[in-house]
């Protein structure tokens, strides 16, 4: 319990974070009124990352430990807690977590136009699940909230979503429930090894034996490869992308994935540092063979939405490599680049639900040379797409920079399979952004579409500040992550030299 602190000037603040949208969901059924449902559900994401803001204002940068604890007894009887904090591996993705929702709501604004009410339940319910996830230090309270998201996730595939959204919904709620069963079944074995507690800080670094991290390990791995997704789990992502409303879609790509790579750093790392130490090489390769999987499949799509989906599955490719490469660069990077990642990818998953919404076609062709009548457009598309493939002075860059710094210290061999990742996502991209301002000779007829309105701007401005402030200013970013991950690689090495430093003495 030494690794908690409790904030008295803000005692209850990821309580208030945690439960504001779901009760805002539940008055919300009461409402038959689209339009109150619209204003309802914005009004309670913005309130939710207004009071987010004394998270980051109150953050001590100087200690390793969660804060902002709260903690009371939850079922007592088998020493389930309700325990809440954040440290510097969760700080940014709750942050992140409610900058998006409210620019999701607005994306909805007149793309949804039946069932508005049970979309915004929906959304909200699907916040403070996500916000739960990123903040339970109790694994019963995390594995209930992990498993709650599928839920509204489902619904918002399977009733908005495109012509085959009950082919993605079922297929995305499957995947992922698979791998959540082994993941139920480790902590159940944690709990009964660790004096029957759920507490998850007091199951990091113990002395379980070989066998058991190996078996933990690769349980924690499926559930989280498949949340990631990992290549080769990663096949039930493009058809949620695809038939996912756009709002879906965004939060897909700036939260859900970064709920695996989360995992990784909270569960895999510390509470099975012998097996991670055994099998990074493993899931390294894996990670190349994501990232070039990607990269190629990208390049040959017609399909926006396809084409976007399959480069997260090369982008968190990178994200995976960072988090195994085990160095300060690989991880830090690889944190900042998953807020990166769901800054720029969400961002052109609205970009495209933007042409959606005038098209109706997410096909290339379809929107060839709409940059001749949209060109406050395909300002904030072109910003984007130098993001997305890591363009200097854009906030990918950052991430990925450091990520290969950090591959190069682990491994030239690696660092320069990684390489040919960052020029396919330039290709793709750049293939895209090229038919889209210009096209060919043979353009149709794009004279009637109107550029962004507005609600458009509002929409997709707030994300392209983030690009350039973190392309150009990344330092605050890091400085709120590094103390933690210090604190992890030191566990880790420490928990290293200590295991073969008994090898070595039993073989003597």
């Amino acid at each position: 319990m030494d690794q908690l602190i409790s904030n008295p000037a803000y005692p209850h603040i990821l309580s208030i974070l945690i439960f504001l949208p779901l009760a805002g969901a539940f008055l919300l059924l009461f409402v038959r009124n689209e339009y109150f449902a619209r204003y309802w559900a914005l009004g309670v994401t913005c309130l939710t990352a207004t009071l987010s803001i004394p998270l980051l204002m109150a953050f001590d940068i100087g200690t390793s430990k969660f804060q902002f604890v709260e903690q009371a007894t939850w079922i007592k009887s088998l020493n389930i807690q309700y325990v809440v904090g954040v440290d510097g591996i969760s700080i940014l993705l709750v942050l992140l977590t409610t900058f998006i929702m409210p620019l999701c709501v607005i994306a909805s604004w007149s793309y949804i136009k039946t069932r508005v009410q049970a979309f915004m339940v929906c959304l909200l319910i699907m916040e403070s699940a996500m916000l739960g996830v990123f903040v339970a230090l109790d694994f019963v309270l995390f594995y209930i909230l992990w498993e709650a998201m599928l839920i509204p996730m489902y619904m918002l595939i399977a009733i908005w979503g495109g012509p085959r959204k009950i082919y993605a919904s079922i297929k995305f709620f499957l995947y992922t429930l698979a791998g959540s069963v082994l993941l139920l079944v480790a902590i159940i074995w944690l709990y009964i090894h660790n004096d029957y507690s759920f507490f998850i800080p007091d199951m990091m670094w113990q002395n379980y034996s070989s066998t058991a991290q190996i078996l933990l390990f690769l349980a924690f791995f499926l559930a989280f490869a498949i949340k990631v997704p990992m290549f080769p789990f990663h096949t039930w992502l493009p058809a949620a992308h695809v038939e996912a409303p756009t709002a879906g879609s965004v939060i897909l790509a700036s939260v859900l994935l970064k709920m695996g790579t989360y995992g990784f750093l909270r569960f895999a790392i510390p509470i099975t540092p012998e097996a991670t130490m055994t099998l990074a090489p493993y899931v390294l390769w894996l990670s190349i063979a994501g990232i070039m999987y990607g990269g190629f499949t990208a390049l040959a799509q017609h399909d926006m939405k396809k084409l976007i989906a399959y480069s997260s599955v090369g982008h968190m490719g990178f994200v995976t490599l960072g988090i195994f490469v085990l160095n300060t660069n690989g991880v830090e990077g690889a944190i900042l680049q998953m807020i990166n990642h769901g800054i720029t990818t969400g961002a052109l998953f609205l970009c495209i639900g933007m042409i959606y919404e005038r098209t109706h076609s997410r096909e290339l062709r379809d929107a060839t040379g709409v940059g001749k009548h949209m060109p406050i457009y395909v300002t904030f598309l072109t910003f984007f797409s130098l993001s997305s493939f890591g363009f200097p002075a854009t906030n990918s860059f950052v991430g990925e920079f450091l990520i290969i710094a950090g591959t190069f210290e682990h491994s030239t061999v690696l660092a320069l399979a990684c390489i040919p990742g960052a020029v396919l996502a330039a290709a793709y991209m750049l293939r895209m952004l090229q038919k889209i301002i210009w096209g060919g000779t043979d353009n149709p007829d794009q004279s009637w579409i109107t550029d962004l309105n507005a609600r458009e701007i509002v929409t997709l401005a707030p994300l392209l500040f983030f690009v350039f402030w973190i392309g150009l200013g990344a330092q605050p970013f890091i400085d709120l992550i590094h103390v933690s991950v210090e604190n992890l690689l030191t566990n880790y090495h420490g928990f290293h030299s200590q295991a073969v430093a008994v090898t070595e003495l039993i073989i003597h």
